[in-house]
């Protein structure tokens, strides 16, 4: 146990202070938004709205997102990272103290659009800073750490909405949500100044490439639009079969989804660490976790035994933990010789476009042909971004022969 023990800590060690502090910015901003998980029983409870009119609204979240994440990518190449996620924290602290101001569906609609687009310009941002602050050799493990400080903050952040609510209201959420980011935005100024803060790989390019025009790139981004739609799935559709398939309770449904926290928290940094320093390259490694990811809807396929389902949350647990971090890796790598801000917009994008899809098209598959024939979709979709990654790292091999 003891061995185990200090393998996990050996596996934290070599990363930046400022990767360290960037983990704990992103932990208090998670965190903080507390109020996006009960977004649709405010808009239906305290404010009175319809189920069309929450997913109307709920359709403007998507797209401020989308348009947040390619705007924070355009603003980082112009102002750079720094300015950009100082900015973006304070202005969505004002922004979520005043959204609960707006009474009318119009105004809301128009809120929640503003809102989402400049709290996602921080999200390519960061991963800029966190490729500036980080080695080469440290990049995929600080991903992995930044992962770890988003997955803490948003299993924390609503069972601390839960209380608030309990106790004070809705109104009290937007307010702490607005008050965190507030702060998040002022521990930033403090720890990362740019006169103060280290960067570790610096990045200078006379004529930078855009996103656009980097060929094996677009079909990195084109795997990814796949993986997100079948991923997303685990936590919008997946829910309903455990509940309506399997009759499990909300108890159970709850301990599944908390084990692929769990699993995530306890194994995903050493096995991180471990695979590193394999002789398998990213792309191989991106195939390996989508394979698995892909397969792991097989087992909503077969029998009725529950235990069937824990191995596939665990199979896809395990293809997160590893196409996610070394994807990201890849693309900040990648983004090197180019505009490192559009890079990391479009990898950003192409799971903002998966989650604007996939969770309405998941459901209406259902509706018209079912679970089962939902899951062998979603697996042929997998199948089709596995073979996009083998393009990839075709494409790859032979760029590196000539």
């Amino acid at each position: 146990m003891k061995l185990l023990y200090l393998s996990y800590l050996n596996s934290f060690k070599g990363l930046s202070r400022e990767v360290w502090w960037l983990a704990l910015v992103t932990l208090i901003n998670r965190a903080g938004t507390m109020v996006i998980p009960f977004l649709s029983l405010y808009l239906t409870q305290d404010r009175g709205f319809s189920l069309e009119d929450v997913g109307t609204i709920m359709s403007c979240f998507g797209l401020g997102s989308l348009a947040g994440t390619w705007l924070g990518g355009k603003l980082t190449d112009r102002i750079g990272y720094y300015k950009v996620m100082v900015w973006s924290l304070f202005l969505t602290g004002v922004l979520f103290i005043w959204l609960q101001m707006l009474e009318s569906f119009y105004a809301i609609c128009s809120g929640i659009f503003v809102l989402m687009v400049i709290a996602d310009s921080f999200r390519p941002a960061t991963y800029v800073a966190m490729s500036a602050y980080s080695k080469h050799e440290n990049k995929t493990r600080s991903v992995t750490l930044i992962r770890l400080a988003i997955n803490l903050g948003f299993s924390a952040g609503p069972a601390i909405g839960g209380v608030i609510i309990a106790s004070v209201g809705y109104f009290g959420l937007f307010w702490i949500d607005g008050v965190t980011c507030l702060l998040a935005a002022l521990l930033l100024l403090l720890v990362l100044n740019p006169k103060k803060a280290k960067e570790l790989d610096q990045v200078k390019n006379e004529a930078p490439r855009s996103a656009y025009s980097d060929y094996p790139y677009l079909l990195f981004i084109g795997a990814m639009v796949l993986l997100g739609l079948i991923f997303v799935q685990y936590f919008s559709t997946v829910p309903l079969f455990y509940s309506e398939m399997r009759s499990l309770s909300e108890v159970g449904i709850g301990l599944l989804l908390a084990m692929n926290g769990f699993i995530i928290f306890v194994f995903e940094m050493p096995l991180i660490k471990y695979l590193e320093t394999s002789t398998l390259s990213r792309t191989s490694l991106m195939i390996i976790g989508l394979a698995m990811t892909t397969f792991s809807f097989f087992f909503l396929t077969i029998g009725t035994w529950t235990g069937l389902l824990v191995i596939g949350m665990i199979l896809m647990t395990l293809g997160e933990m590893i196409t996610f971090p070394f994807s990201s890796a890849f693309a900040m790598d990648r983004s090197r010789s180019g505009r490192q801000g559009e890079y990391m917009a479009l990898y950003n994008i192409a799971f903002s476009i998966s989650h604007i899809f996939a969770h309405n098209g998941g459901m209406v598959s259902i509706a018209n042909f079912g679970y089962k024939s939902t899951w062998y979709l979603a697996m042929i979709i997998g199948v089709m971004g596995i073979l996009l990654l083998y393009a990839l790292r075709y494409r790859l091999q032979t760029s590196r022969k000539k």
